[in-house]
């Protein structure tokens, strides 16, 4: 059956920058980004006392969108959806600037209230991490939205008027920001949060920053840090390091943060007065920690356009891997079921000798699923093609560790190589992640090994652990030569892992 596929541009005409992402989704589901490109817009800046947007500002948008939208025919995106932020929404003449962009572009301009900004950025967040409660603060060029949300819905949310470009235009040519400079901003800042008390009532909540302001962040935490994994969405950065950058970058000419590794030289000048927005409203929420959130807007306009009527995930985790799993559909989907089912039955049948988690039982599954993942780049040696896969294909709902531990199950080969594995993140992991990965890891072996031939002849399996050896029983609908004797090449390394030897016996009776 031939699959239907869908390609969509999603346009942000933000007020720092233009953005064009272009989406394919099929009909099983799976979806994954094509393409992202930008143009610097400073569309807050543009506008002139009068408020208004001047006709070769609006000009110059047009240019670039219609630029864009030629890339979207290229890519056969017959659905674009353009949406504009707080640039173009608190313009004098907002109605006459998305008016005159449509006519000089044929694309349809949906100017976003701020309510709809911070909507739409709630489901791009909400889809992509496993968080029941929190804030979040999408600091944008003219804008800066701010949501509560908890049990995964949305409860409050509010639009200030400034972002961290108008306020550095408001504020400082330079750039840079002095003591008195400073305090301004924030006594902006707790003018415009004091009338809205619900702000103030769920202290010790996450922080969950939007936008290049904190993207930025992120990316400047990590390379200070020398961070070893190369993903910024879900990644945690401490209070003091924002207080630190942002008291460093406030003193520094513009001219030297540009020298700064992963600074964006076109955000050097406004990145200090977004990081004192971030910082004042981390304070005044009370916040217990900073969350970098890689998707947004951009990705709740897609999930709204492809699930208009249901678009918020019930399970992120799940969706993650099940779309991992519709884009690698090579997999032989009963095999890769078997798998998942034999090894979660042996986890379970062994919880007295291990006594791990429900969490540890998720990343086996998650690990189960996605062991094959690296087979889309060459069978052989297919295990170390599988974590690099699993580990940087941005597995939604699990934390950078997390991710890295299921990783190392999917592609646990032995202990040796495993450690080799695991040394670079050495600074995420805990100590006792090796073992675990190992311990894991065998289970997931001795799984794969029981339908080594793929045709699942292992109806049931029970492990039970003796005195010095785990007992596995088999019934089978044949004998299952290939996964007895596979099975049995597990044997030494589930010794160094579980310092216990594997015994088999196998029950096979006919279907005729």
């Amino acid at each position: 059956m031939t699959k239907k596929i869908r390609r969509i541009g999603i346009i942000d005409i933000g007020s720092n920058s233009i953005r064009l992402v272009i989406y394919e989704h099929d009909d099983r589901g799976a979806h994954r980004i094509l393409g992202e490109w930008k143009e610097s817009a400073r569309l807050s800046e543009r506008i002139g006392t009068d408020g208004m947007l001047r006709e070769a500002d609006i000009l110059a948008v047009a240019q670039v969108l219609l630029h864009f939208r030629g890339i979207c025919e290229t890519y056969g995106a017959a659905t674009i959806r353009a949406a504009a932020t707080a640039a173009v929404r608190s313009a004098a003449n907002s109605a006459e600037v998305a008016n005159s962009l449509r006519r000089r572009t044929g694309l349809a301009i949906e100017v976003l209230s701020g309510e709809e900004e911070a909507r739409l950025g709630f489901l791009g967040v909400i889809n992509t991490m496993s968080v029941r409660d929190g804030f979040l603060v999408d600091i944008g060029g003219g804008s800066t939205e701010v949501s509560l949300f908890k049990e995964r819905r949305l409860l409050h949310s509010v639009s200030f008027p400034f972002g961290a470009v108008n306020t550095c235009r408001a504020f400082t040519r330079s750039g840079e920001l002095d003591a008195g400079q400073q305090q301004a901003v924030k006594a902006m800042i707790e003018q415009a949060a004091a009338a809205h008390p619900w702000l103030f009532t769920s202290p010790g909540l996450p922080l969950i920053g939007l936008g290049g302001t904190v993207r930025t962040l992120g990316k400047l935490d990590q390379r200070r840090r020398k961070y070893p994994f190369a993903q910024a969405h879900n990644y945690r950065v401490p209070a003091e390091s924002v207080d630190e950058l942002s008291a460093a970058l406030a003193a520094m000419p513009v001219a030297k943060r540009k020298k700064i590794d992963g600074m964006p030289k076109e955000r050097a000048d406004i990145i200090a007065p977004g990081l004192l927005i971030l910082q004042t409203l981390f304070r005044l929420i009370g916040a217990a920690e900073y969350v970098v959130s890689g998707a947004g807007l951009r990705d709740g306009l897609f999930y709204e356009t492809v699930a208009p009527h249901r678009p918020v995930a019930d399970d992120v985790l799940e969706s993650s891997v099940n779309n991992l799993l519709a884009l690698h559909a090579f997999m032989p989907e009963a095999h890769i079921r078997q798998v998942e089912r034999l090894a979660l039955k042996l986890f379970d049948d062994l919880r007295p000798l291990h006594g791990l988690s429900a969490a540890h039982r998720s990343y086996l599954s998650v690990a189960a699923r996605l062991y094959r993942l690296g087979a889309a780049v060459h069978y052989y040696q297919y295990h170390r093609h599988t974590f690099y896969m699993v580990a940087y294909s941005r597995l939604d709902g699990l934390s950078h560790r997390e991710i890295l531990l299921c990783a190392l199950i999917a592609a646990h080969k032995t202990k040796n190589r495993t450690r080799q594995t695991l040394q670079p993140y050495r600074d995420i992991m805990t100590e006792s992640d090796e073992s675990l990965a190992a311990k894991l890891g065998t289970l997931l072996q001795l799984a794969v090994a029981l339908d080594r031939s793929e045709t699942q002849p292992v109806e049931a399996v029970e492990a039970e652990a003796a005195a010095d050896a785990v007992r596995i029983r088999l019934r089978s609908r044949e004998q299952p030569l290939l996964e007895l004797k596979e099975a049995a090449s597990v044997d030494k390394e589930f010794q160094k892992a579980w310092n216990m030897r594997l015994e088999f016996s196998s029950e096979a009776f006919s279907t005729n």
